[in-house]
């Protein structure tokens, strides 16, 4: 099978693809592919592999020999699933290749911003601690995490691995129910119950039309004053504004975001214009270690495999 990648460059340098080239009979590797150019380099291609290029009905159609999409993500906000079913093109993803990146990013985040990491590098960049009288600088609180509450909204892979990671540090984990559905199922709290009770929040949802916004201002202030949001998730689950205003104003303590709803954010976000410590913007990154990224090439040579042994595996249409 003749295969064509339209958007290499997204999956960062350095990865191996053997296993990919060893599945199709073919394959042309594009860094990444404009609208413009999409048709044209689709025709005679029956498997197609991307990560975030936009898969129109329309397009769709100008290519009766496509048989196989694979994304190198999870998400497939980007494909027109409708469009692929009623054209039977088959739709895989790649699943549960990243947990232990976004784990330890989550992680990561919520330690610098609990021990007021950036505050302390800021101040000894400004010489402060230079000046002290003393040893060390006690200017900004270092918060324990052993002890505090994780509330986490979305228990799938990501989710439950940084429980896990989180177990080990002491904390203790309030797993949310969707929004709206009370009594909360077995093992999980109400989405309003999560909000008051933790002291982290940490969101791995889908971005559906349930869920965006899903953390607007009035969640923000259901939230405990000294709480957290890190969201690693889809950007659309935030209201960047909403947001900004809260840590401007101390409605929450602070906040970690490695999406926002426009990637890249060439309009701007209100959170790209706040400037205090209390706030860590990372770029779309809590997926990318290098093992994450291999793993999503050698899934994705998996998931083609299967497909051209006639095989169902991670398949969405």
């Amino acid at each position: 099978m003749k295969a064509a990648f339209l958007d290499y460059e997204t999956m960062g340098p350095g990865l191996k693809l053997d296993g990919l080239r060893a599945v199709v009979s073919s394959l042309q590797v594009w860094d990444n592919t404009s609208d413009a150019e999409l048709a044209e380099r689709l025709q005679g291609i029956e498997c197609v592999f991307t990560n975030k290029i936009r898969l129109t009905e329309e397009l769709l159609r100008k290519v009766p020999q496509l048989r196989f999409i694979g994304l190198t993500a999870t998400g497939s906000d980007n494909i027109d699933l409708k469009a692929a079913r009623a054209h039977g093109i088959v739709v895989t993803n790649v699943r549960n290749y990243c947990t232990n990146s976004v784990a330890e990013h989550v992680i990561g985040v919520m330690l610098m911003l609990a021990h007021s990491l950036s505050h302390y590098h800021a101040s000894v960049r400004a010489g402060d601690w230079q000046k002290s009288d003393i040893p060390f600088l006690l200017a900004h609180p270092v918060v324990e995490l052993h002890g505090k509450t994780l509330g986490i909204v979305g228990y799938g892979a990501l989710g439950k691995g940084v429980a896990n990671i989180a177990r080990a540090l002491g904390m203790q984990i309030l797993v949310s129910a969707r929004r709206g559905q009370s009594p909360a199922p077995e093992g999980r709290v109400v989405f309003d119950e999560l909000l008051a009770s933790a002291d982290v929040i940490s969101l791995h949802c889908p971005l559906t039309n349930d869920t965006r916004n899903l953390i607007g201002a009035t969640e923000l202030a259901a939230m405990k004053s000294t709480a957290m949001l890190i969201n690693t998730a889809r950007g659309g689950l935030v209201d960047s504004a909403a947001l900004a205003a809260a840590l401007t104003d101390r409605t929450i303590a602070a906040a970690a975001v490695d999406v926002l709803p426009t990637e890249p954010p060439v309009d701007g976000d209100p959170l790209l214009d706040y400037t205090g410590h209390n706030l860590v913007v990372t770029p779309h990154i809590a997926w990318s270690s290098d093992a994450a990224r291999q793993n999503a090439i050698d899934e994705l040579a998996r998931n083609t495999s299967a497909f051209i042994a006639g095989e169902n595996r991670n398949q969405i249409t």
